[in-house]
């Protein structure tokens, strides 16, 4: 019996050693653990930062591109507006070299209108000097006669034919106050209505419209 209890004894003592290492061993599991953990901390902690950084720089990247392109936009539209600026000084200069074209074509047309009635009018006066120059040269005073009056149909016919000018009698005629303007009135029987007797100066169309208004003498019905 005491060599089995001294046996034994030694086992005692062997757990009671073993104690110390099983604490050192979860004491070590411990810092290992805590020591994982705080590395994965750290780890996270440095992903975050370099997240955080590389989130930053791609927020600048963008930034940096859209100023660029609002810069690039800009210049666009400077540029157009630059382009329209100079088409509307173009434009205008144009129009005004327009205006001006057409207030000279104006002064012009109405400085040379009766252009062709004058070149018409000095052949009637070429004829009118060589009627003067036949009456000095002959005496004649029936020839020039027929002359002038020769003269005088020509310019009247042309007249009418080119320029629409065309020359009326007014005596007979009922009174028109817009064709005739009375000079004397004569009242007779016999008459209802005013009638011209007799022309002072003859009434002229242009086409259609009065020219000029006779001068006439007019009868007018006698007081009843």
């Amino acid at each position: 019996m005491s060599n089995r209890k001294k046996s034994e004894a030694p086992q005692g003592d062997d757990r009671a050693d073993a104690r110390p290492d099983r604490a050192d061993e979860v004491s070590q599991s411990n810092e290992t653990y805590e020591n994982q953990a705080g590395n994965a901390g750290e780890a996270a902690d440095a992903e975050e930062r370099d997240a955080g950084s590389d989130s930053a720089g791609v927020s600048a990247q963008e930034g940096a591109s859209e100023v660029d392109a609002l810069n690039a936009r800009i210049d666009e539209l400077e540029q157009e507006l630059s382009d329209l600026k100079d088409q509307y000084l173009r434009k205008q200069a144009d129009f005004e070299n327009f205006r001006k074209r057409m207030l000279r074509e104006k002064d012009e047309a109405i400085a040379y209108a009766n252009k062709q009635l004058l070149l018409d009018m000095v052949s009637v006066i070429d004829d009118f000097e060589r009627a003067i120059q036949s009456a000095e040269e002959s005496r004649d005073f029936d020839s020039f006669h027929d002359g002038i009056v020769l003269i005088e149909k020509q310019l009247v016919g042309m007249l009418e034919r080119k320029w629409g000018l065309k020359r009326f009698d007014s005596s007979g005629e009922p009174f028109d106050p817009q064709r005739h303007e009375a000079l004397m009135t004569e009242e007779i029987s016999g008459h209802n209505e005013p009638v011209v007797l007799e022309d002072f100066q003859k009434g002229y169309l242009l086409h259609d419209r009065v020219l000029r208004s006779a001068k006439v003498k007019v009868s007018m019905p006698a007081a009843k």
